[in-house]
Parts: structure tokens; sequence; C-alpha cells
């Protein structure tokens, strides 16, 4: 794929423009971090160039100033949300954050827990986290949020919080996912600031929308498409039209509550450092896009996955037609269609060939190599494997594997662990070539082109199972499939 974003400018403006900001105030700026700290795919694969730990070495650039606090919901905490990336609860996360900021020598400060009103769930993990020596604070629900701007910056309001002790001039508020009560953690804190004679800042780090490009950009677009499922949608902020006569890019949900932060700052400031919710912003990364045209491209890319995505979501009911509704529509304003997919039309046209399910992917130079469903293998398997031979340029007759090799796995499979699936699944496969290897120089020639596996594009003709999924994730394969199960069954 062909770069089109400037990682290192980026690190440099951005890190740049935090410092500035935090001088700003009374040297202490609570920044809002939206968006993923650690593997933000998402802007890698619509910013070809962004490394997916961008905002970890931005952190990094910043370590003598900066702490983190991550906040975490109560009411995620007693339903076990998990995160759908990770596929881990929101709590558990919270731990895997601490550890690998400490891993990366970034000091975190505190946890917050928010929206609190007794959850007996929040009560147990605020034990956990302060065995392990870790300080909590509560944060508890405000009736009337975010409307009763007099209840809410007063003493029964942002007052009943606990402050959050903290020593270093930029505070990072982060969280496992959205919802989670970064922005009233950080007004709270204001509000206690400010009754310690302390003038405190806010600001709002988040890499999507792209303020300063067009609104139906396809980066832009993409966003909308990643956050289909929140109702999430860009829009021209008003605010800064008005103050300045300048177009720039915000979403609903800034633009919506930004009168209410107005209120709020003027409550605790006596007036409100910023004209519009683009002014609390920090994002650079408009600024960074080195070629346009590869970014569209990549874009466009993207909000075809999501939409397969939510179509797989529908049949699985963990999406609804509204989700699939919406990026419909975010493909025609992107003037798209999922033929523009290469690897959709090779699939569906290999499946019909073979009646059975197949997959098909895209190298590194454009060239599609198909899979077809086998006695031994399942088509992504074979597709893995069909792959890893064009790469290394083994000739498609030539096994890696031998097929003898491959039934004393499919026993072990049917007669001793009770699998009614045969044939092998990518993860068994990859494990039986890594075998191979050991006795077969083809077949480690074959295993060393993984690498060059990574930003592949794959289509399936069916929904895959989770371990295929995961896999392909693993390999950092970019991966869509039709909403359809291999077989008419209740429970898949």
């Amino acid at each position: 794929m062909k770069i089109g974003f400037d990682n290192d400018k980026y690190l440099t403006m951005q890190s740049e423009h935090i410092r500035k900001r935090i001088d700003q105030f009374d040297n202490k700026l609570y920044l809002e971090f939206g968006g993923k700290l650690f593997d933000d795919y998402h802007a890698s694969r619509v910013l070809p160039g962004f490394a997916p730990d961008s905002k970890l070495k931005l952190l990094m650039q910043l370590s003598d100033q900066a702490e983190i606090v991550i906040v975490i919901s109560a009411g995620d905490i007693e339903k076990n949300k998990v995160r759908g990336d990770l596929g881990i609860t929101y709590d558990s996360d919270v731990l895997r954050l601490i550890e690998s900021f400490r891993e990366q020598g970034l000091f975190v400060g505190s946890v917050v827990i928010t929206q609190y009103t007794g959850q007996s769930s929040a009560n147990l993990f605020k034990t956990r986290l302060e065995k392990l020596g870790i300080r909590v604070y509560i944060h508890y629900v405000i009736e009337g949020y975010p409307s009763n701007i007099p209840l809410i910056v007063s003493d029964e309001g942002y007052g009943k919080n606990d402050y959050i002790e903290t020593s270093r001039p930029l505070v990072i508020i982060t969280a496992p996912g959205p919802g989670s009560g970064k922005m009233a953690t950080c007004l709270s804190q204001l509000y206690h600031e400010h009754k310690r004679g302390v003038r405190a800042g806010y600001a709002k780090f988040e890499t999507f929308p792209i303020w300063n490009i067009p609104l139906k950009h396809p980066v832009n677009l993409a966003y909308e498409a990643a956050t289909a499922d929140l109702n999430d949608v860009n829009m021209i902020d008003p605010f800064h039209l008005e103050a300045y006569g300048i177009t720039t890019v915000n979403y609903n949900r800034d633009v919506e509550i930004f009168p209410v932060l107005s209120a709020i700052f003027e409550k605790i400031y006596g007036e409100n450092p910023y004209k519009s919710p683009t002014d609390m912003g920090v994002n650079m990364a408009g600024n960074c896009i080195c070629d346009d045209e590869a970014c569209r491209d990549a874009s466009n890319q993207e909000i075809i996955r999501r939409y397969y995505q939510a179509l797989n979501g529908l049949a699985e009911g963990t999406s609804t037609e509204e989700e699939v509704f919406k990026i419909e529509l975010l493909m025609k304003q992107a003037h798209i269609t999922v033929n523009d997919r290469t690897v959709v039309d090779a699939a569906l046209k290999r499946a019909e060939e073979t009646g059975a399910p197949a997959a098909a992917l895209e190298l590194p130079d454009g060239s599609i190599i198909t899979g077809k469903t086998s006695n031994l293998l399942g088509a992504s398997a074979a597709l893995l494997l069909n792959a890893l031979k064009k790469l290394a340029g083994i000739e498609d007759e030539v096994h890696i594997i031998s097929p003898s090799a491959i039934e004393p796995i499919q026993k072990l499979k049917t007669s001793y662990l009770g699998s009614k699936n045969p044939r092998l699944h990518t993860d068994e496969v990859l494990i039986a070539l890594s075998i191979s290897a050991a006795t077969n120089e083809t077949a480690q020639l074959a295993l060393d082109q993984i690498p060059k596996l990574r930003g592949c594009q794959v289509h399936t003709s069916v929904m895959l199972s989770e371990v295929d999924v995961k896999q392909f994730k693993k390999l950092s394969i970019q991966l869509t499939s039709e909403a359809k199960y291999e077989n008419k069954k209740l429970y898949h």
C-alpha cells in the first residue's frame, strides 16, 4: 500500500502543539484522550503510514511532563462490558493498560471509577486495584447531567466527586472504550482545581474526524462507518464558523454538548476559553497527510470492510439494520460499491466454480490468490498455504505439508477432541507447516514469507469461525466475509 501519512512529522507537530496548550493555562492541562492508545489499527488503515503505536510514542515524548489517569464506568464493570477488538472485559483492560503503560516507562497515577451508584462489582474492583497498590477515586452520577448546570457545578455535583491527586502538568485521561466518563472526569477536576486556586485547562485529543479536511472526505466518512453503532455524524462546526468564518469538521456529540460545556466553563472560570468545539481539540493529523489519493483509496476500502462487518453482525445478532443502512449511505456518498474491493468478486467466483466455501487474497503486488475447501483443509487454510507458496516461488503442485501428516491431526480433532469438522483451520495448518519446516527446506521457505502477508486483503464466501477470524487478525490481514454461514444450523 502506498504511504499517505508522514508519521514522523505527526509526532513532532503533535507533541509541540500539546506543550503549547499546557503553557496557556497554569501549567496544568487535563487532556481527554479519545480512541485507542495502543494498536490504533483503524487510523493505520485509513492513513497508510500512521503507525498503530503513534499515540504511545507521542506520550513517551511527553513522558517527563505526563501522568495517566484511567477512567472506567461502574456500569460497564457491572455488566461485564467487553472490548470487541480484544475480547476482554473493560475492567481486565484497565489492568492491561496499566501494565502496558508501565512497561513503556509511563507513569499511571490512578484509576477513576465513574457513574458510581454503589455497584457491588465496582466495589470489588476498587478493592482489587487497591490491593495491587493502585490509587482509586470515585465519581458519582449527577442528577440532571449534563443540563442542570447549577447542580453540576456545585459542591453537590462535581464537588461530591473525589479530587484526583496529580503531580504533573499534563494529565492524560483515557479509558478502555467510549462512554466511560472521560470528559466529565476532566471537568470535575477543573472545578476542584479552581477551588484550590489553580486555573487548569482542558483539551480534547481525538484523531477523527479530522477537522481540517473536507466533511465528505473518505477519511472522515470511514470514521462515521466505524462509529455507525454509536450513530455519530460528522458535521460542520457552526460555532467555529460563526467565530472565525472558517469551515471545520467536528461530530454531532461535541457540537451538541458545546453550549453545556461553555456554561460549565463560565461557571468555573467566569469565561469560556474556547469559542468552538474545534478550539478544544489538539489534533494535527490533517497536517501530516502527504498523499491525499492514497488516504482516499485506503479509507474507501475501510468503509467497505465496515459494511461487511455490519452485515456479519446483523447475521449474528450483534448489529442492527440501522448500522447497515447508515454505512450503505456512506458508500453512496463515497461513490463506491463492494465491487471496488477486488477480492470480493474473486472469492465469490471461486465459490461458484467449486460449489463450496472459497476465499481470495490480494498480495502486495496486486495479484489475486484463491483457496478452496477440500477434504483436508478449509478454504482459509488452503488460501494461506497457496499465498505463502506464491510468495516463496513454489510451484502449486508441490506439497509443503504432506497429506499423510495432516491425517493424524484430523484424527486427533475428530476422534479425541470431539470436533465435527475434520478440516484444518488456519492456526492448525500454520502449526503443521512449522513442524514440516523442521525437516523440509521448502516448507521453511514458505514459512519465512508470513511477514509479507501483513496488510493483505482477504474475502471469504462464508462467515468464518472465531478461530480463523482471530488468526487473520494476528497476521494483520484485513478480512471481510459474506454474511452467511457455511451450514444452516441454529447454533454456530
